[in-house]
């Protein structure tokens, strides 16, 4: 897993409509990039929906928010028509963003193994090196976290 003070890895991850977004192109203060298991399950559907809820709280924050998981443009494309999600959604179908970060491995649910997303969370500062990670984040709390480190941060 990657930790505060590297430089955060460059990616090109396709959203919904399947327009291309990369790191380097975005030029905001900071940057969240939230890492989340799987489109339209029930934390990632709350983590999702509190990041869409304060999108503009981070605009006044010069933050960009990106939410980034396995599953294609059609996967994001539904998650977000369910949910009216306004966050962006990027599809990482081989996870190979995912491994670059270090946050896919191996899971267990009910005594049961595999490979997955471990839900974790970047923020990263305007030059793109990592200044916050956290680690299996718990959904509903999680957002007013983020909020006050990058209030803090001001």
């Amino acid at each position: 897993m990657l930790k505060p003070g590297q430089q955060a890895p460059e990616f090109a991850l396709k959203d919904k409509d399947g327009v291309q977004h990369s790191l380097k192109n975005i030029s905001s203060d900071f940057t969240i990039i939230y890492f989340y298991p799987k489109d339209d399950t029930p934390g990632c559907t709350i983590e999702a929906q509190l990041f869409s809820a304060h999108l503009s709280e981070f605009r006044r924050l010069n933050t960009t928010v990106i939410g980034i998981s396995g599953g294609d443009e059609d996967s994001k494309r539904k998650f977000c028509e369910k949910h009216d999600l306004k966050v962006l959604l990027l599809s990482d179908p081989d996870f190979w963003v995912c491994k670059k970060y270090g946050v896919y491995g191996k899971k267990s649910f009910m005594d049961k193994s595999f490979m997955g997303i471990v839900r974790t969370t970047f923020i990263l500062n305007s030059k793109h090196a990592i200044i916050k990670v956290y680690e299996n984040v718990q959904p509903r709390d999680h957002v007013r976290d983020v909020i006050s480190y990058l209030q803090s941060q001001n």
